[in-house]
Formats: structure tokens, sequence, C-alpha cells
């Protein structure tokens, strides 16, 4: 239990510490939140809990093909946002375009041969 509230702890406090860098400099905040962090700890949690060479290779793979149809957020919410729509609606739209993007990437990867 003491490894799970551990693993919580780190991941929980990377993410504040971003946040808060970012209140400060938007740029460093988003050079940190663009590192794949989240990723990479998926990884070292995942291999630390089974020493599985295969399923970190899967999972790195599979986050690979996934972040192409992520950065779709990143260009919906500024585009919404400068639109003067507000921020939690553009937020909710953005999540919505992500989400489809993700189920029309997975479709074509699928067609070609390419199971997540």
């Amino acid at each position: 239990m003491a490894y799970y509230i551990t693993k919580v702890l780190v991941t929980a406090v990377l993410v504040v510490l971003i946040s808060e860098i970012s209140k400060r400099s938007s740029f460093i905040g988003a050079v940190l939140a663009s590192v794949p962090l989240t990723s990479v700890l998926a990884l070292l949690w995942l291999y630390i809990d089974t020493g599985d060479i295969d399923r970190a290779s899967e999972l790195a793979s599979s986050v690979f093909w996934l972040v192409i149809p992520s950065l779709a957020l990143f260009v919906a919410m500024p585009l919404l946002l400068k639109q003067g729509v507000n921020f939690y609606l553009s937020l909710a739209v953005s999540i919505g375009i992500t989400t489809t993007c993700y189920w029309l990437m997975i479709i074509v990867l699928h067609h070609y041969g390419v199971d997540l």
C-alpha cells in the first residue's frame, strides 16, 4: 500500500509543481508540461511493477501513435479562446475534438494493421 501512495504522491507533486511554475512563467510551464512526464512515469511504474520489457515497449509504441491525435486539444483550445468562447466550454469542446481524433486514429491504424 505504501508503494501505491508513493506513486500517487510523486505523480501529484510533479503535476502541482508544473502548475505552480506555469503561474510564474507560461513558457517554462509549457516546456515542463510538454515533456512526456506522464508517459515516462507510466513506463517507469509499469516496468518497476512488472519487470516486463515487452509490456513497456508496447506502452511506448501505443503512446507514440496516440500523441498525434492528442495535439488536437492544443490547436482547438487556443483557437476557441481567441474567439471569445468561455474557458470551460473551450476546454470541453477541445476534449470532444481530441476524443474524436483518438477514435479516428485508432480506426485508421487498425485499417493499416496497427493494433494498439
